[in-house]
């Protein structure tokens, strides 16, 4: 049978109950009031109990608290995966949707995400999904929204008398 985890005490159970009184995390507040618990005398599956944990999870909550102090009972959160695209690629993609693509050599009149994906995938060799493309050009500051392409044979003249005239009711 494995020795009980000691918990450090430079901290007593009032310590505890204030610091978990004072926490803006709820977590956090329910780990201090049941190692709070544990410095009282109680059994440590009844401590574990208070906290909605079981015995092992108080166990692995102990050694944190032992190593971090109160600040190690919060959540940690994940930091996520690394961008598959550096800073320098981004530019690279921004100044290529700024400038818009080349109707002899692109074959469109305007980028739209899955024309991204395959020049991301032809240039810098990443797959993304077309979803994915969006979320990189909403965070490189691009909108979904893009105003409607002008026809190369579209005359100003036609367009303004159009618009002067009145509308039918």
């Amino acid at each position: 049978m494995p020795a009980a985890v000691k918990l450090r005490t430079d901290y007593s159970a009032l310590d505890l109950r204030r610091l978990a009184s004072g926490s803006k995390h709820a977590n956090q507040s329910r780990r201090l009031l049941s190692l709070a618990a544990v410095l009282d005398g109680m059994d440590r599956e009844l401590a574990a109990r208070i906290g909605g944990m079981d015995r092992q999870t108080l166990r692995d909550w102990v050694q944190r608290f032992n190593q971090h102090g109160p600040d190690g009972l919060r959540d940690v959160r994940s930091k996520g995966h690394p961008p598959k695209l550096s800073q320098d690629q981004l530019l690279k993609l921004a100044e290529l949707v700024e400038t818009g693509p080349d109707r002899a050599v692109h074959g469109v009149v305007r980028w739209r995400r899955i024309d991204l994906q395959k020049i991301v995938l032809a240039r810098f060799g990443i797959a993304y999904h077309e979803r994915t493309i969006g979320k990189l050009l909403k965070q490189i500051g691009f909108s979904h929204i893009s105003a409607r392409p002008r026809h190369p044979g579209q005359d100003e003249r036609v367009v303004e008398a159009f618009q002067k005239m009145p509308r039918r009711r």
